[in-house]
């Protein structure tokens, strides 16, 4: 016989626990999908607050397909033609300097700069042989004080300076060439990453 007294405790209890399942579930989806909005984080105006959440996305996303690398995963050539992981953090970080005094002095690179950053800028031949033989921290520490740069500079401009036209393109536009060059080079490190022996 089915005794009813038994079952409400039981028919409660499943309620109990399926409306804290249902909590947690909206807490997790919560969190887990806030990291994906494109927000102007606090202090900069809304245009270059959007591109600088969505230049920090994508290089955070960059970082995660190389920080666990040793050595022989960052001085990596797929082939001879090919450019390691390091280099290639490091030609992010060298396009995104270009970029700075681009945009902000409205210039190219001087003779010093050129001399610091060319190499990683164009990589080939001369990349495959400098780049070698440091850790991925190391580039990925060039990587990170390039961008703190470029934070610290697009804070101190508004969305009129970001739709100023400079030399053919925007400055807007130019900034949007450094963050879809990053998701370039993300694709080709995270096939590369899939490579590595």
């Amino acid at each position: 016989m089915f005794d009813l007294h038994l079952y409400k405790p039981k028919q409660q209890s499943m309620k109990h626990s399926k409306f804290i399942f249902s909590i947690l579930f909206v807490c997790f989806f919560t969190i887990s999908n806030a990291q994906y909005d494109v927000k102007p984080p606090k202090g900069y105006s809304n245009d270059i607050g959007n591109m600088v959440s969505m230049l920090d996305g994508l290089k955070a996303r960059v970082e995660r397909i190389v920080r666990n690398l040793d050595q022989n995963g960052t001085d990596f050539l797929l082939d001879e033609n090919a450019n390691t992981p390091g280099a290639m953090i490091y030609h992010l970080a060298a396009t995104e300097a270009y970029y700075q005094v681009y945009t902000f002095e409205g210039r190219q690179f001087n003779k010093d700069e050129d001399a610091k950053w060319g190499t990683a800028l164009s990589l080939g031949d001369k990349a495959r042989k400098e780049f070698v033989g440091k850790p991925i921290q190391y580039y990925l520490d060039i990587y990170d004080e390039v961008r703190a740069k470029t934070k610290k500079l697009l804070k101190e401009k508004d969305d009129a300076w970001f739709a100023e036209s400079n030399g053919g393109m925007t400055n807007h536009w130019a900034w949007f060439h450094v963050m879809e060059h990053q998701a370039n080079h993300m694709g080709q490190l995270a096939m590369i990453s899939k490579r590595i022996k």
